[in-house]
């Protein structure tokens, strides 16, 4: 049986766990990672990155590469309609959200197929040789003797390391060696996803929504969209009994630009059903055991965070490590910095992105209407308009007050004011409250 030695072992290679590998290599940290899959995944990850994710992968040297295989969200885009059988649909109300309205050189989300984005960090982990080594086809097993076991083909191997990070995703075995408590939250939806041809001039990130239906649109780079549709909950197979024709007509009377290209679906096979629900651990590390992703945390998908947010517990817990080697102090000592940074953070996420599913969850048409204003007051209102896309951009943290509220439903007519760049400063993250223990 091998037995290998290092400073960090990491068990899951998602982009989580590369971009903690590619931080800590970068710093001279040495680094094991166990992933599990033997070559790409065919089940849908997350496309969306964030700002903040941005200004990460800036850091981590690969921003121009990942810029350059992905499509620019400059905008959000919520359209309400009348969905009119056999015919084009009648618009109702168009919001637009605009990231550019944070006061940042980040100004934009972007699209990116998610292999590809684990094809560059797991590169640029690698151009890192003498500190990163990668165990391809390797299933971490758990613990024993207080080291971590995996396991290739028939082969067992034992990892002896410093710090364990479980970057495993929602089935974690070193979340379970930490014994910690787990709140799920289920909803009364489900998603249908599936990416198809998207005409050219299709490029800017879109929701449409009636009373009852509700289809995300986010391009992706080579003339694709990435699609979101949203059923009941245990509707997928009486779906699949009426047909792909039934999704045909869906997509093309909410979307006529899509009505060519989505039926390049030619079986059911290609289309994912994503079940949507979250949950959140009680802590985020145990004596040299921390988890991060999926395995500590997972939103629901309605705000696009899950994938940013792996990734920005990988660049605290990264340089929370490195600076730990640097600085020759004990990792086990200084892992609760970790999570005083990340967990109150997630937490707010958590909360915005819930909100947001309740937002689309009832087919009322009273419903619609009082969704459609509130919407309509983030666009009208600036402050409402500058905490929404600052708050969903990872890069600060801004409150919404009773007073927004009173606004955002109508209560009190919209302020005329303009959010000023200054204002936002006082609310971005600074190095300071990112990396607390300098």
């Amino acid at each position: 049986m091998e037995s290998l030695q290092t400073d960090v072992f990491i068990a899951g290679g998602g982009v989580g766990g590369l971009a903690l590998a590619a931080k800590l290599a970068s710093r001279g940290v040495h680094v094991v990672l166990a992933e599990q899959l033997k070559r790409e995944s065919p089940i849908y990850k997350g496309e969306l990155l964030q700002p903040k994710t941005l200004a990460i992968l800036e850091r981590l040297g690969v921003l121009d590469e990942v810029e350059a295989n992905g499509h620019v969200l400059d905008q959000l885009r919520f359209q309400e309609v009348h969905r009119n059988p056999g015919s084009p649909p009648e618009e109702v109300n168009l919001t637009e959200l605009d990231y550019g309205r944070v006061a940042s050189v980040y100004d934009h989300a972007l699209m990116v197929p998610h292999e590809k984005t684990k094809e560059i960090l797991r590169s640029r982990a690698k151009s890192y040789g003498e500190f990163f080594h990668y165990l391809p086809a390797t299933r971490f097993l758990g613990f024993e003797n207080g080291m971590a076991k995996v396991k290739n083909k028939k082969d067992i191997s034992y990892i002896q390391a410093d710090v364990y990070i479980g970057a495993e995703g929602r089935s974690s075995p070193t979340r379970d060696a930490m014994n910690v408590k787990v709140n799920r939250k289920d909803y009364n939806h489900h998603f249908l996803t599936v990416t198809i041809p998207r005409p050219e001039t299709f490029t800017k990130g879109k929701v449409i929504t009636t009373s009852s239906c509700f289809l995300g649109l986010f391009p992706l780079p080579d003339n694709e969209v990435r699609t979101v549709f949203l059923i009941k909950a245990g509707e997928y197979k009486r779906i699949q009994e009426k047909g792909l024709e039934h999704l045909y007509q869906a997509y093309s009377e909410l979307e006529p630009e899509l009505s060519e290209g989505v039926r390049s679906i030619k079986d059911w096979k290609t289309v994912q059903l994503m079940i949507p629900y979250t949950y959140h651990v009680d802590r985020y590390y145990s004596g040299n055991l921390a988890i991060i992703g999926d395995a500590a945390h997972t939103v629901h998908p309605m705000a696009g965070e899950g994938m940013n947010l792996a990734i920005q517990d990988a660049d605290v817990l990264g340089e929370l490590l490195a600076w730990c080697k640097e600085e020759n102090r004990p990792y086990d000592q200084y892992l609760h910095y970790y999570e005083d940074v990340r967990r109150p953070r997630v937490e707010f996420l958590l909360t915005l992105s819930h909100l947001s599913a309740l937002v689309y969850s009832f087919q009322y048409e009273w419903w619609r209407q009082f969704r459609m204003r509130a919407v309509q007051r983030i666009y009208d209102d600036d402050y409402l308009h500058v905490k929404q896309m600052l708050n969903i951009s990872g890069l600060g943290k801004w409150d919404f007050t009773l007073i927004d509220r009173a606004i955002q439903g109508s209560m009190l007519p919209p302020r005329r004011k303009k959010v000023s760049d200054q204002k936002q400063h006082q609310y971005l993250f600074s190095e300071a409250e990112d990396y607390p223990w300098k």
